[in-house]
């Protein structure tokens, strides 16, 4: 195991001047609104920007918000000596460098509830749109056919749908599934409680079996790298369809292209592919183009009006509550710490090396400058030690200080 790259100790962050807020990709307004309200100095950009330029651009910001295009690698980070938090307004966070981050003392957070429905209704449009061939019928009338056939074309009404990935999206989406009369069962490799006639499997191959559609519903890790192949595919059922609105590594396209050339699957709705263009004005090619009974679909599985409000509200907030009170609860990469606040005290937040005997310089530094502790919080990771500590007003700056120039320190600010 490589030994983690430390940046050099830090100078406390300053609260005494507005912070910087840099928003890429067209993050809802909503967002903007929230941090504004705050006094936070908000900039907008519309696209994604490369690493490069986005390592130009975070000099003295000290909020980032992202979605799903750009990427943050570790090299970005290395004059983002401001940068508190990184806000990614969306589900997945693949697209930042995690490890580097949770080693700058950068908590990252995200979305994971606020394009549950939109996801999940979009699923359900698909497993109509797919049994029905209406995307064929579709484009057969627009070209001037007319084919009226019931061939291959069903009701969802008794069908059975198994979800792989019994998380937010997938439990909601069986509840939904339900209400149409399709039987529901599910695949997680965590143990989850069923919602309504909802049923798991043991096996990921008994759910291949059952299934008459099957949605893919989980994380791009690498135990679900190419989790669905020829193999997997060979297993589904005769004519079944395949839905995935989860992440784009997770299927193998050429095999997929296969198995429905072969008619082996009556149909598939992809979202995701493991290339996809950094801006709407490029190009796209795939090997699932001009299939029958086929739905291609942008990355527009959480892309509502009502989705990206919510994601916006919910993401700006927990930035905020990060740089208010230094709240980490939901940071996908970072210790887990939310403490209330004291009045009448100062909070120092500081993230440092996680090895033995900090914690005790710290209290000396404390003990020597007579201040007087009325909270104190730490919890750890393999890499960092995240520091919750309420003092004093009056000797909170000479505290800051001194731990900021301890030889362990990663990250330190004072909230007041």
């Amino acid at each position: 195991m490589s030994t983690p790259r430390f940046p050099n100790p830090s100078t406390p962050i300053s609260n005494k001047v507005p912070l910087r807020v840099l928003l890429l990709e067209n993050i809802h307004a909503s967002a903007e609104r929230l941090l504004a309200a705050e006094g936070f100095q908000v900039e907008r950009v519309p696209g994604a920007l490369k690493p490069e330029e986005l390592a130009e651009r975070l000099k003295g910001v000290h909020l980032l918000g992202i979605r799903s295009k750009t990427n943050v690698p570790e090299r970005a980070l290395a004059h983002a000596e401001n940068l508190l938090a990184i806000g990614a307004f969306c589900i997945g966070t693949n697209q930042i460098d995690l490890k580097a981050t949770n080693i700058h003392g950068v908590p990252c957070f995200n979305a994971p509830f606020s394009n549950t429905r939109s996801v999940a209704e979009m699923v359900i449009a698909e497993i109509i749109v797919l049994t029905r061939q209406l995307f064929d019928r579709s484009r057969e009338v627009h070209t001037g056919q007319w084919r009226k056939v019931a061939t291959g074309s069903h009701e969802v009404r008794g069908k059975t749908l198994g979800i792989i990935g019994y998380g937010h999206i997938g439990s909601q989406l069986g509840v939904l599934a339900e209400s149409l009369g399709l039987r529901v069962i599910y695949y997680d490799v965590m143990t989850k409680l069923p919602l309504g006639n909802t049923r798991s499997v043991a096996t990921l191959d008994e759910l291949l079996a059952e299934s008459d559609f099957i949605t893919l519903h989980v994380p791009a890790t690498p135990s679900t790298h190419m989790m669905f192949g020829a193999a997997e595919l060979a297993k589904m059922k005769k004519g079944a369809c395949l839905i995935n609105a989860s992440r784009g590594t997770v299927v193998d396209i050429p095999a997929l292209a296969r198995a429905l050339h072969s008619k082996h699957l009556g149909g598939a709705a992809v979202d995701v592919y493991p290339e996809e263009p950094e801006t709407n004005s490029d190009g796209f090619v795939t090997e699932l183009q001009n299939l029958p009974n086929v739905v291609l679909t942008p990355h527009i599985g959480g892309s509502t009006e009502e989705a990206q409000e919510s994601i916006g509200r919910e993401v700006a907030t927990s930035l905020i509550k990060f740089v208010r009170t230094g709240a980490t609860t939901g940071a996908v990469n970072f210790p887990q710490v939310e403490v209330p606040l004291i009045a009448g005290t100062h909070r120092i937040l500081n993230v440092h090396r996680n090895i033995p005997g900090v914690l005790r310089d710290i209290n000396r530094i404390v003990s020597d400058l007579n201040a007087n502790i009325h909270a104190q919080v730490l919890n750890t990771d393999s890499n960092i030690g995240y520091l919750v500590m309420d003092l004093d007003q009056d000797v909170s700056g000479p505290v800051c200080d001194a731990i900021a120039a301890l030889n362990t320190d990663i990250k330190t600010r004072i909230v007041s």
